[in-house]
């Protein structure tokens, strides 16, 4: 059975860029007939919060997306105890004492003779007697040792990769104050709970790498790797300072809706055009992860926006009912009001707009010029109740009392109406309007 995950750290809100991953390994399952896992990678106690698991469960339930088993790192921190002994008994899992400052010193060191800044191995030469000694000083930490050898596997985006381990560093699995890393928690739960795809950003490619190697020592299945591009901005500029602002719930707050983004994120960087998909069904069908490329791939939230309305505009009042009703629209014109204003919002919340507009009435909009015009075609326009036809017979009064016609005639009219150049059919205006305009 195909299974995938999603392990995102509870030490922020979800972004567009965790997005892409988890929708990506959400859809491969799906469309499968597979397991989905949402796992936590929560192994750092000072930087997760419950605040943020709960915004993580928040923002994908808001999306449709649906896992079918939760687990949290935190709770299987004996299952990687247990793998590190299984590593230091294999002779892979060696102590190393080096201070970050001491590291840096090292890296510097060897770049500027040339060299790749690789770490040397220098806890292997370290006996015994030394090993007590540093102890008393400082904490170990804990390297998984590489076989100098290519790792290379068929990625499902890349193609074949191949790295060579030589070029590596012996990756930090615990660190000094006990905490166990990404890198060992990841392969030990990947290996454990049968996960058979990873899909996930192309900055992991180094890090697959070496996971590759922990997985095999542990006696583990590789599973199917898949590294996406990653996301940049409109203009080519690293995403990196500005997700914060493009969080899951930013985009929500601004009004974006789930089809909208779920479409734009499912063929972003693929080969297929981007295309508005009505269900998350839809997406799955749609969904081939061959399609995509390497290149970086350049995200523009302005265009959430016209898919949203587009996908607004093809609603049912019946799904918009309770924002609807929200406004204070009474039941018996709610239809014939979404009717009118479904196409001309952009996002839910511009319907508040036109309710105002159509129970308080618009602050008119006249040009100096038709002050006097604008005057008199208002006395001419009886009070509401306003029926579809209330528009042309007003206009043809209008036109035979003044002899304006065509723009001349009904754009001042829309203006001082509505108080905008723009909008639904003014037949269809007028029967919603609870006020005599003016």
């Amino acid at each position: 059975m195909t299974v995938t995950r999603f392990a995102p750290s509870p030490t922020g809100y979800l972004h567009v860029g965790n997005l892409r991953t988890a929708l990506f390994n959400f859809l491969i399952t799906r469309k499968a007939g597979g397991s989905f896992i949402l796992r936590l990678d929560d192994t750092d106690p000072e930087r997760s919060k419950q605040e943020y698991v709960d915004a993580i469960q928040e923002d994908l339930e808001w999306l449709g997306i649906t896992w079918d088993r939760i687990e949290r790192q935190s709770l299987r921190l004996d299952r990687y105890a247990e793998a590190a002994d299984k590593l230091r008994a294999a002779g892979r899992f060696y102590e190393c004492f080096e201070t970050p400052t001491e590291l840096d010193l090292k890296r510097k060191k060897q770049l500027n003779m040339g060299r790749p800044p690789v770490y040397d191995r220098a806890g292997l030469a370290l006996s015994d007697a030394e090993k007590d000694k540093l102890r008393a000083e400082r904490s170990g930490h804990w390297r998984f040792l590489l076989d100098h050898e290519r790792i290379e596997w068929a990625d499902g985006i890349l193609g074949d990769i191949s790295i060579d381990a030589a070029s590596v560093s012996d990756p930090v699995l615990i660190r000094g104050d006990g905490q166990v890393l990404y890198t060992l928690a990841s392969v030990v739960d990947d290996t454990e709970m049968g996960v058979t795809h990873v899909v996930r950003g192309s900055d992991h490619v180094t890090n697959t790498a070496t996971q590759i190697q922990i997985i095999r020592a542990l006696g583990g299945a590789v599973p199917e790797f898949a590294h996406h591009s990653l996301l940049t901005g409109p203009q080519g500029e690293a995403l990196s300072k500005r997700l914060g602002v493009l969080s899951l719930r930013d985009l929500r707050a601004q009004g974006v809706e789930p089809m909208a983004l779920l479409s734009l994120m499912a063929r972003l960087g693929s080969s297929q055009p981007v295309e508005l998909c009505a269900s998350i069904d839809e997406l799955v069908a749609g969904f081939d992860i061959s399609h995509f490329g390497a290149a970086p791939t350049k995200f523009d939230a302005d265009d959430l926006f016209p898919l949203t309305a587009r996908h607004l505009h093809g609603l049912p009042l019946a799904a918009v009912a309770d924002d609807v009703a929200a406004l204070g629209v009474p039941g018996d014109i709610a239809p014939q009001f979404w009717e009118v204003v479904k196409d001309n919002i952009t996002v839910k919340a511009d319907m508040a707009a036109w309710w105002d507009l159509f129970r308080n009435g618009a602050a008119p909009v006249v040009e100096e010029e038709d002050k006097a015009f604008v005057a008199e075609a208002l006395s001419l326009l009886p009070e509401p109740p306003y029926t579809p036809e209330t528009w042309g017979s007003w206009t043809a009064a209008v036109k035979e009392k003044t002899g304006r016609k065509g723009r001349g005639l009904f754009m001042p009219l829309r203006k001082a109406v509505t108080g905008r150049a723009k909008g639904p059919e003014m037949a269809d205006v007028m029967p919603l309007l609870q006020k005599k305009p003016g």
